[in-house]
């Protein structure tokens, strides 16, 4: 290259970047992604950008596998495994390893929800979490489970059934001794003992530990019933209601007599009905259904449906809803 062409080059290369100064300084995003639209204000950011649409991911964390098609994000997500979470929520006490992620966990105390779907008028704080949501309405269900068929939207979705088959269930209660396969819902579950319940109705005044469940729990008095039989037209406000409903105009009917043989579609009936035989030698629970030989079994199971803890331990102030679990409970204390 001659003097005068590398003059050339040099000038040209000046104006340049002399211009995406200004388009920077003016806030312009003059380079636009041809696969999603999404604009930079310069040909650097684009061309970074672009990686993610090619599917290359040279960058892997020696810990868990995971790749990344940058340094940087490989970079960032070491401080997942590092443990530290330097960035704490104000509002909820919440820790986050990066400031970007407690940022985006800010918005939600916010309540403020722009994205929402056209479908069912769902809101989300992040258009993601709304892109999320929408292959519910889809349909599509693309990870299968090859053991038993059942399909999934998500992946991390099939990832956590298939712990179900494993039956491997590592987190227990200390409290009532169940098991969990995940610890998020052991700890969703050890709300029930703590008799904690942040979400009430404001129509009914009924409390709920979790959110969700005060959700479903109003729809109660909406009236509005989203779930009808194809068959007879009756209407339900839960998905659940409906698929035990549609038992009854399948024929099966799973729950047999022990002593007439008569078979019927849900097990309340079968108790029910075990009466004319027994007399009162048989309870059930009004609540459940769920049938015992005697009173006693009756009244220890019925511990399960009360909040009230009134069984405390005089060692740690530990409370429990029935004697039993307070008798388990104080073993703890005299082992050696």
């Amino acid at each position: 290259m001659s003097s005068t062409q590398k003059d050339q080059h040099g000038a040209r290369s000046q104006r340049s970047q002399e211009a995406d100064k200004r388009q920077r300084r003016k806030g312009e995003k003059s380079y636009s992604c041809d696969e999603c639209g999404k604009s930079f204000t310069q040909a650097g950011s684009l061309k970074t950008h672009q990686l993610i649409h090619s599917g290359v991911k040279a960058y892997s964390c020696e810990l868990c596998g995971k790749s990344f098609a940058r340094a940087g994000c490989l970079k960032i997500h070491h401080v997942v495994h590092s443990g530290v979470k330097s960035y704490s929520c104000d509002l909820c006490g919440k820790s986050f390893a990066r400031a970007e992620n407690l940022k985006k966990h800010r918005i939600i105390h916010s309540g403020f929800k722009p994205y929402s779907c056209d479908l069912c008028g769902k809101s989300f704080t992040r258009a993601e979490n709304l892109k999320t949501h929408q292959r519910i309405h889809s349909g599509f269900k693309p990870y299968s489970c090859e053991l038993c068929g059942k399909s999934f939207a998500w992946a991390g979705d099939l990832k956590k059934h298939q712990v179900i088959h494993s039956g491997f269930k590592p987190y227990s209660c200390e409290l009532c001794g169940k098991s969990f396969a995940w610890a998020g819902d052991l700890k969703k579950h050890q709300l029930i003992h703590s008799g904690f319940k942040p979400y009430s109705c404001v129509l009914c005044g009924k409390s709920f530990t979790e959110a969700g469940t005060l959700k479903k729990h109003q729809l109660i008095h909406s009236g509005v019933k989203p779930y009808s039989c194809d068959l007879c037209g009756k209407a339900f406000v839960e998905s659940r209601n409906l698929h035990r409903h549609l038992v009854t105009h399948s024929g099966i009917k799973a729950y047999s007599c022990d002593f007439c043989g008569k078979t019927f579609s849900e097990k309340k009936y079968r108790n029910r009905h075990l009466r004319i035989h027994t007399g009162n030698d048989l309870s059930y629970c009004d609540q459940c259904g769920k049938l015992f030989t005697t009173d006693a079994q009756l009244q220890k199971h019925m511990f399960t449906h009360t909040e009230e803890r009134p069984y405390k331990c005089d060692l740690c102030e530990k409370t429990f809803k029935a004697p039993h679990y307070l008798k388990k409970h104080q073993k703890i204390h005299t082992r050696k």
